[in-house]
């Protein structure tokens, strides 16, 4: 019997690197971390699907990273407090260590906060939307071209049903799979329909 997805993830687990099984033909470097609810741990593993196929491979070592993605939550002033913490971390490594480097915001806050983070605090280099992973590979051309990149369009089809996700320590059967994405209830105080959008739903068939 297949578990359902918990909506929380274990505080242990939070800013947990995701790092994957290399490619021996990979050669560049990401370093990604995850905060908030289990659906951006599942994003995670859909962007790191992805850009496997544009040649990285994961590293628990934010030193020598390519690039350095924090994917965030925004459900609590908490949480992006901690989030602007890892920046700053980010930065100063980028600074000191490996000025190549580049960072991207994805989630929740980088809907949110997409202006403030490019433009006015200018701490990365690319911001991207729960419903803008498959552009990646197109925004990291615009980033190593020296642009900032950015792309929070919200979609009202995106469910990443064709996307295989990858699993950290997995046996290769078992991944998130996410059913629905989105919401229409617009509860009082809750940020979900205006940073994921509607409410859709996976085909079946996929």
């Amino acid at each position: 019997m297949n578990k359902v997805m918990e909506k929380e993830i274990d505080e242990k687990k939070q800013g947990t690197s995701l790092v994957l099984e290399e490619k021996a033909e990979n050669t560049k470097k990401l370093f990604i971390e995850s905060y908030g609810c289990a659906m951006n741990f599942s994003d995670s593993e859909i962007v790191a699907s992805i850009l496997t196929e544009q040649g990285y491979n994961t590293t628990q070592k934010l030193e020598e990273a390519d690039l350095v993605l924090v994917n965030t939550c925004s459900i609590r002033d908490k949480a992006e407090q901690t989030i602007r913490k890892r920046l700053e971390k980010y930065n100063a490594v980028k600074r000191s260590i490996n000025p190549s480097m580049k960072v991207g915001v994805l989630g929740c806050m980088a809907e949110r906060l997409k202006d403030k983070f490019l433009e006015e605090e200018k701490i990365v280099d690319m911001v991207v939307g729960p419903d803008s992973y498959k552009d990646l590979p197109n925004l990291l051309k615009e980033v190593e071209e020296g642009r900032d990149a950015i792309n929070v369009i919200l979609s009202k089809e995106e469910t990443y049903g064709d996307i295989a996700p990858v699993r950290l320590n997995s046996n290769g059967v078992n991944a998130f799979v996410s059913i629905t994405r989105g919401c229409d209830n617009m509860c009082t105080f809750c940020v979900v329909p205006f940073t994921r959008g509607r409410e859709r739903s996976r085909n079946h068939k996929v």
